[in-house]
């Protein structure tokens, strides 16, 4: 018996736009979260004891909270669903680089190497830009790939279709003849 290839997903590898709108996204989603989670604590202790309590943006505790905050946010996010709200937005998902979903240890290697990425002018991105896998710093380092996963459905059926992989014919173009020579021509 021949082992099964752990594919799931063959959609074509996700570009830089698409990936940087689902940050910018994902960040202003994720500060109004933790904006509204710090307005929420304030209220509840100003009812329980009776003093104001504020926040001063400026000090390291505000700081290291909103750290473990977007750690937890992208982690659990990419853990549990292969992507984060602003990928659903673009249709891209992270998956392994077998095509298999991210196993939740190698999304927190991911989220942990995340941050690293944006060192010394976001070098870490550069990869997104030169490489066929489009796989920055963060990917490499958990073994991830980040691909187009949108759901097919079949022409006129509506029942859902495996996504096509990088070449496949377009459902559109299916019963269309080939233009490719004849093997041997």
């Amino acid at each position: 018996m021949t082992a099964q290839p752990a594919l799931r997903y063959q959609g074509h590898y996700a570009g830089a736009v698409s990936r940087l709108a689902s940050f910018v996204i994902d960040i202003v989603v994720s500060a109004g979260i933790f904006s509204v989670a710090l307005a929420a604590i304030s209220y509840g202790a100003q009812v329980i004891t009776g003093n104001l309590v504020s926040w001063n943006h400026t000090t390291g505790v505000v700081a290291g909270l909103f750290a473990a905050w977007e750690l937890a946010y992208f982690g659990f996010s990419w853990a549990t669903n292969g992507r984060t709200l602003g990928m659903a937005v673009f249709g891209i998902r992270v998956v392994r680089t077998d095509g298999a979903d991210l196993e939740p240890r190698h999304a927190t290697v991911r989220a942990l190497v995340f941050p690293f990425s944006f060192l010394f002018c976001g070098l870490g991105f550069l990869g997104i830009l030169v490489q066929r896998e489009h796989r920055a710093l963060h990917d490499l380092a958990a073994g991830s790939a980040v691909i187009y996963a949108w759901t097919v459905r079949a022409p006129g059926t509506g029942e859902l279709e495996a996504a096509p992989g990088p070449g496949a014919t377009p459902p559109e173009r299916r019963d269309q003849p080939s233009t490719a020579p004849a093997a041997g021509a």
